[in-house]
């Protein structure tokens, strides 16, 4: 089954959840499957209808001194209703103690009672920021990415094609390689796309008749980066005499990477054309986009304004000459 289970979730020491085991032991083999969490306010009261089983439910002094204020039979009654939903975990923030009542439900319906010394807001923050990382989907993808004047820009292409010595002379002109040959894609919420490189392979790049280079080595920390938001793929394709290219750019095209669609644009490689100057080009054309520009479009328009204009007057002269 996918997800994470609540042990491991337990013993997660980087993150700085600093969660500890109150009841529930045996439903540590819980497994959270959705990277969002809920606070269970309206539950509590009783109103259990948009509770999501699947999320871990998190618990602030909002929350317990609800239920310190309530009925003490009322109280029980609301947990005892809420825990047979086979919530996946509960966890009590602010290092408070939780009612016994919740302690007791929990044990006996093997909930997992988790506590953080962290304040809710900060708390909730970790977690998401790690149930993120380790459950959004991701992929693997052949190419290049690299931090274009801050454009992510991933460059696509078969074996061969110069991606990795198109990367190496961006970094030459003060660019950032992010990741070579092999970039792993993860998708983060609400909707965007982060490339990175893999743990072996990372600040590395292969270059024909070069070999393996440091680039973190021989450029120093400000060549590289860790990861990077992807903004455009940019595919290398050899160029093929007779093949009609797009020339006025006025389509955009899309590439789709985890179900969501980035621009694309695939720029044909021959002798003589200058790939990475393009592919600069193309992150400062993409910057321009982001901020409601678009070059190929107002083109156009100046073009179909101009044309109108002299068919205009194309109409006037006709029909002053017919006067005449």
């Amino acid at each position: 089954m996918p997800g994470i289970s609540i042990a491991e979730l337990l013993a997660e020491q980087d993150v700085g959840l600093a969660l500890e085991l109150l009841a529930g032991r045996d439903g540590l083999g819980n497994r959270v499957q959705v990277p969002r969490i809920q606070k269970p306010g309206l539950a509590l009261a009783g109103y259990t209808a948009n509770l999501h089983h699947d999320r871990i439910q998190v618990l602030g002094s909002t929350e317990l001194s609800y239920l310190e204020q309530l009925d003490p039979l009322r109280a029980a009654e609301n947990i005892r209703a809420l825990c047979t939903h086979d919530i996946c975990c509960f966890i009590i923030t602010k290092g408070q103690t939780p009612p016994d009542i919740l302690i007791q439900a929990a044990e006996s319906r093997s909930i997992p009672l988790l506590r953080s010394p962290l304040q809710s807001s900060d708390f909730i923050s970790l977690l998401t920021n790690f149930l993120e990382e380790h459950l959004l989907p991701t992929k693997t993808v052949h190419g290049v990415l690299v931090d274009v004047l801050g454009v992510g820009v991933l460059l696509l292409g078969k074996s061969g094609i110069g991606k990795s010595e198109c990367a190496l002379d961006l970094v030459l002109r003060g660019h950032r390689l992010v990741a070579d040959d092999i970039v792993k894609v993860r998708m983060k919420m609400p909707a965007v796309l982060f490339g990175e490189g893999k743990d072996l392979l990372h600040y590395h790049m292969e270059i024909r008749g070069l070999g393996i280079i440091n680039i973190k080595h021989l450029f120093g920390v400000a060549s590289i980066r860790d990861r990077k938001k992807i903004d455009v793929a940019i595919e290398l394709v050899e160029w093929e005499d007779g093949k009609e290219y797009d020339r006025l750019g006025l389509e955009d095209n899309t590439y789709t990477l985890l179900g969501l669609k980035i621009p694309f644009l695939k720029i044909p490689v021959r002798p003589g054309r200058d790939i990475t100057s393009i592919v600069e080009v193309a992150a400062r054309n993409q910057l321009l986009k982001e901020m409601g520009y678009h070059s190929a479009r107002e083109f156009q328009d100046r073009l179909e304004s101009r044309m109108a204009e002299t068919v205009r007057l194309q109409s006037h002269t006709i029909i002053g000459d017919n006067l005449e």
